[in-house]
């Protein structure tokens, strides 16, 4: 009786941390690498950077990481906005942000160049500041189709280049090019 007990609980360790193997496997990668080209207008800029997320397959959260190196001036924020290729759009989500525009709460803080990492869940969604874009508050759902749609673009802002020095569209694995 104590046996099967044991076999029952040892089985209970291995299947259920197998059982979260496939979840793992289903969440789905975010990216893009940022550059002064992409930014509208185009930015003359050596400045590079890196966006990278995970979906969480539930869709419930993104886990990002972004990376920028070789900016001209001092950072000022960094944001996921809501528009296609070579079209400014509203902020829909603070990457980071700094003491002069520290973004909403819990917004981590840009370093001068290197890597800020955060989890994005629908609260950090401030919605599009251009009412005619219809991207309310909370709609994390509503950002993940745009980043799927490739209307969704990360960028770096910085003091010379307030409007954002390094810029980069979105690309999911669903996006089809």
């Amino acid at each position: 009786m104590q046996c099967a007990r044991v076999k029952r609980l040892l089985s209970v360790f291995v299947v259920v941390p197998l059982m979260a193997v496939p979840a793992l496997a289903s969440a789905e990668r975010i990216q893009t690498r940022l550059s002064g080209y992409e930014e509208v207008p185009a930015v003359s800029t050596l400045a590079s950077g890196k966006f990278r997320a995970m979906i969480s397959p539930d869709e419930t959260f993104i886990d990002y990481e972004l990376t920028y190196t070789g900016l001209q001036a001092p950072v000022t924020q960094a944001h996921i906005h809501f528009a296609q290729p070579a079209v400014n759009g509203g902020i829909v989500v603070w990457l980071c942000g700094t003491a002069a525009l520290p973004g909403p709460a819990g917004t981590p803080s840009c370093p001068a160049s290197g890597t800020v990492s955060g989890t994005i869940f629908a609260a950090q969604v401030v919605g599009s500041a251009t009412a005619s874009q219809q991207l309310t508050a909370g709609e994390l759902a509503e950002v993940i189709d745009a980043i799927r749609a490739g209307s969704a673009y990360a960028n770096v802002h910085t003091m010379v280049s307030p409007g954002g020095e390094i810029r980069g569209q979105i690309r999911g694995a669903r996006h089809d090019d």
